[in-house]
């Protein structure tokens, strides 16, 4: 008898898989998802366009998850046409959404009507709100030093109900938009770069609604640069431990008028120059040149560079030296790696047999010096100590002792 199996394989263009709204609201501040539940077989591949446009990683508040869109804080251009299109090799299928947002802070003016739709009559203001800030543990720091040429951002994320509104003042006097700069882009963010004297004062930001206001004031001073060495800033580089075969690092923050060289050296031990092709002399010392990392620029003036160790081995232990340089000299730092031994290594197996060469020569002398206990008593019980001070009850010696 013949058995003949027959396989239906369900390929095919992309489908949707369950119904959606094609028209979504959202409030301004808050974050939207938008679904693209499709599926097909083989799985397609998903691309999303806001009004035509493709969205990509460079959409800093899009973000394309595997079936669905997210948008953080919503802006009111964000409003439009959006369009998740699925594709595989047997089709495609389009899935199209109209994103309305709704501005809680013009949900009484007259006239007002959300972005993205034509008319607005729904009474949004619901119980009011007086505003508060969201992120007080970054608002901490009121009290801000930079140096000529960094940056700064000032924070005052708050919300309320309507969503309030926010001004930004220097020494009592509202920013004009061209001082705000990127701040009308984050609303509520004042980024302030390639400082000046001139940008010292006091900043405040004053949030506001129906419902009622707060304010919160940094005060930035913007330091002259002086033609300066580099100097090593905060406790790194530390002192650090690794097992054998894992990955550690250290890191060096270097505060400099210009953008520094940032160097790691290892210090050579005695007798081991001729492994590398060359050394330096700093001190009494030879050390080694390292590869080094990008160095990176810091928002407060300084610079960051990171020393990355990974697959540590008994070799890699030692000292290591931050060198930062610049014209007008270098300082360093130094710190020590110290590397856990391999306990799975050839040298504990090694340091066993030396251990059991130690217990065989103590067994020998005790072996001569019972002589003639075994001559006199059938068995004789020895103990030994190995080098750990660890007593060991050795093998029972025979009368037949020559």
């Amino acid at each position: 008898m013949t058995i003949i199996i027959i396989i239906l394989f369900s390929v095919g263009p992309p489908r949707v898989a369950e119904k959606v709204a094609h028209r979504q609201t959202v409030r301004i501040g808050r974050t939207m998802k938008l679904q693209c539940p499709v599926e097909g077989d083989p799985p397609p591949l998903i691309m999303w366009t806001k009004d035509g446009r493709n969205i990509h990683s460079g959409w800093m508040r899009f973000k394309v998850l595997q079936q669905a869109l997210r948008i953080k804080e919503v802006e009111t251009e964000d409003a439009g046409t959006f369009i998740c299109k699925a594709t595989n090799g047997f089709g495609s299928v389009n899935i199209n959404y109209t994103l309305i947002v709704i501005d809680d802070s013009s949900a009484g003016r007259e006239g007002s009507r959300p972005a993205g739709e034509t008319e607005y009559s729904t009474d949004l203001t619901g119980k009011l709100v007086r505003p508060r800030f969201t992120q007080p543990a970054k608002m901490r720091k009121r009290v801000i030093a930079r140096p000529v040429g960094s940056s700064v951002r000032l924070k005052c994320t708050a919300s309320g109900n309507p969503r309030p509104d926010i001004v930004w003042l220097k020494d009592s006097r509202p920013l004009t938009p061209e001082e705000v700069g990127e701040g009308r882009k984050k609303k509520w963010t004042l980024s302030l770069k390639n400082l000046t004297p001139e940008h010292s004062g006091k900043y405040t930001c004053h949030v506001s609604n129906r419902a009622g206001e707060i304010n919160a004031t940094y005060k930035v001073e913007v330091i002259q640069r002086t033609n300066s060495k580099p100097i090593l800033t905060g406790t790194h580089p530390v002192n650090t431990t690794v097992d054998y075969g894992g990955t550690t690092s250290f890191q060096c923050k270097v505060r400099s008028d210009v953008k520094p060289v940032i160097q790691w050296l290892k210090r050579v031990e005695p007798g081991g120059e001729n492994k590398y092709n060359s050394t330096i002399e700093v001190g009494d010392h030879r050390f080694v040149v390292l590869p080094t990392g990008d160095v990176w620029s810091r928002p407060d003036g300084s610079y960051l560079n990171k020393l990355l160790i990974t697959r540590a081995k008994e070799e890699d232990a030692g000292m290591y030296i931050c060198l930062g340089a610049n014209t007008m000299g270098y300082s360093f730092r130094s710190a020590f790696l110290t590397v856990l031994p391999d306990i799975m290594s050839s040298g504990v197996e090694k340091g066993k047999a030396s251990e059991q060469m130690t217990i065989f020569e103590s067994v020998l002398k005790w072996r001569n010096v019972s002589q003639k206990h075994c001559r006199q008593s059938k068995h004789f019980c020895r103990f030994v100590w190995d080098k750990r001070r660890k007593c060991i009850v050795s093998s029972i010696c025979n009368s037949a002792t020559n």
